[in-house]
């Protein structure tokens, strides 16, 4: 029984700090943890963003390198498109290639019909006759590289004139030659200069 007496002080003040270890435990260090693991989940998810944002932020300074390139393009398109489905101007751009050629005859210019494509873009097929020297329809068709206007060639046929074979040349001045073309001109309704509109 003495004994019992004697252990009993370091006994209960062992089970004192072993109650109050685990006081601390669950009051303190258990809730710490967890809030650590939220943390460092919050972290984790947060450097994820961050390496998005870097790599968007890279795309976003390439696409503003190559804006000026990218409005030039754009422009360049819309000239070639336009928005209207006048063909006014291709004839007047026809006319103005044909004169630059060497003044052949007037071309004679015909509109088929709009045919409705995909994505706002509409085709009119137009065909056009043209007579005068060899010269003049090898300019006018070198003319068509540079054409201000997109224009697809469907057929092209050349007739009259005088015919070389095994390799000889043929003067430019040689008359009688006949170019009957036929194709497609395009235009695009509702269509935007957004470069413009960004610089304005």
């Amino acid at each position: 029984m003495e004994q019992l007496k004697r252990f009993r002080v370091p006994v209960l003040t062992g089970v004192a700090t072993l109650v109050l270890g685990l006081i601390v435990y669950a009051a303190w260090i258990s809730p710490e943890g967890s809030h650590l693991a939220k943390l460092q989940a919050q972290q984790t998810l947060l450097q994820a963003q961050q390496s998005q944002l870097q790599i968007k932020i890279a795309t976003l300074r390439k696409e503003k390198s190559q804006l000026g390139s990218n409005c030039a393009q754009l422009t360049t398109d819309l000239t070639q498109i336009p928005g209207t489905p006048s063909v006014d101007s291709f004839l007047q751009q026809v006319t103005a290639l044909a004169v630059s050629s060497g003044d052949p005859n007037t071309p004679n210019i015909s509109v088929n019909q709009a045919v409705a494509g995909v994505k706002g873009v509409t085709s009119v097929q137009v065909a056009l006759t043209l007579a005068g020297t060899y010269g003049q329809m090898t300019a006018f068709l070198q003319g068509l590289d540079s054409f201000p206007r997109l224009f697809t060639v469907s057929t092209i046929t050349v007739a009259g004139g005088a015919v070389v074979s095994g390799g000889q040349t043929l003067s430019p001045a040689t008359a009688g030659y006949t170019l009957t073309m036929s194709g497609d001109i395009y235009y695009s309704t509702g269509q935007k200069n957004v470069c413009a509109a960004t610089s304005a």
